[in-house]
């Protein structure tokens, strides 16, 4: 490999500086400077010892500067993608991509007529927890699958540790991509209909409730999904109760499991899943998954996609099917009744 791929991040709010912290861990980049037009966040960054570009601009200016991370709110992704990939930089940007299938399908267009490397933040595909349900899966420990329940739980907001400096209640403003359904939901979405692989996703209803958190943006998201081998699916997200469920349910022909909440989302105590099965009076702890990729690894994938021309960890046509069912959610919700899902290359 080459020098290290000098990668820019546009916002340094709470994961923008999260960012600089991964890629600070990777082997293969490096953080050339950071733009974020609040100078209060600018001088964060400086204090870290990062290089502060004073506008965009001046960052597509440096000719260090190889590919960015998006990291500003979800509503703002596809603006800031777009500007990147026109500038002739490789792109990874933060979940969900863009607000809507369009917007992905149009920035997957644009990197591939570049030829430029457009990613995602996907890392929850490499949660110990999912890594283990998936493994139980294949292996056939459940036998068919026919349910599988994934849920968070919590009486706080999606906010959390919002960055202050900069309207720190952004993801409960509808403006900005807020809600829940945005926010846990396109991570747990983005598993859920992997887990269920071959099978395809064809119908969906979904609840959309702002009960306690904000006035506009969901605090509680509900989604079931049928795939076409008769299994279903469901994602919870309910920031608003005292009383959270088991993280994951899953029911197959040959027995159940599940695995307990954790206030603190550590993913090992997700992972340990207790499987019930279906011919015997037993309990026991499905053995552990190897541990998946870090962001920092996600990193060094990113800048060996850049190098080397091979397809990053998390392609843009890998999540298309995330947005299909993240915009059925919410045409569901609006209607108030079940809606077809359409496979992203059928439409």
């Amino acid at each position: 490999m080459s020098k290290p791929l000098g990668v820019g991040i546009i916002g340094f709010g709470r994961i923008g500086a999260e960012h600089a912290q991964w890629i600070g861990q990777s082997k293969l980049a490096r953080v050339t400077g950071v733009f974020d037009p609040t100078i209060a966040r600018a001088a964060v960054a400086g204090q870290l010892g990062l290089k502060v570009y004073s506008t965009i601009d001046e960052l597509f200016s440096d000719r260090q500067m190889e590919a960015v991370v998006v990291a500003t709110p979800t509503s703002m992704h596809f603006e800031h993608a777009s500007l990147a990939l026109s500038r002739g930089r490789h792109v990874m940007v933060e979940k969900p991509i863009a607000l809507d299938l369009d917007h992905a399908r149009q920035l997957a267009d644009e990197a591939a007529a570049a030829n430029l490397v457009l990613t995602v933040c996907h890392n929850r595909r490499w949660d110990l927890d999912y890594l283990t349900v998936a493994q139980a899966i294949r292996s056939g420990t459940f036998g068919r699958v026919f349910n599988i329940e994934s849920r968070l739980g919590q009486w706080a907001s999606c906010v959390g540790p919002a960055a202050r400096e900069y309207r720190p209640n952004w993801r409960n403003e509808a403006a900005f991509g807020g809600g829940a359904l945005f926010d846990w939901g396109s991570h747990f979405l983005d598993q859920i209909w992997q887990l269920l692989l071959p099978a395809r996703p064809i119908r969906l209803f979904a609840q959309l409730r702002n009960n306690v958190w904000s006035a506009e943006c969901d605090d509680l998201a509900r989604v079931v999904i049928d795939f076409d081998n008769d299994a279903m699916a469901l994602v919870e997200i309910n920031t608003t109760t005292t009383r959270p469920l088991p993280r994951w349910h899953i029911d197959g022909s040959a027995g159940s499991a599940f695995s307990p909440y954790s206030p603190e989302f550590d993913t090992a105590v997700w992972a340990s899943l207790r499987f019930s099965p279906a011919d015997k009076p037993e309990h026991r702890t499905l053995e552990p998954a190897n541990p998946g990729l870090t962001i920092a690894d996600l990193f060094d994938n990113f800048a060996t996609a850049v190098r080397t021309g091979s397809p990053p960890a998390v392609t843009p046509q890998s999540v298309l099917t995330t947005m299909t069912l993240l915009d059925a959610a919410r045409k569901s919700a609006r209607l108030g009744q079940a809606v077809d899902v359409a496979e992203p290359s059928r439409q």
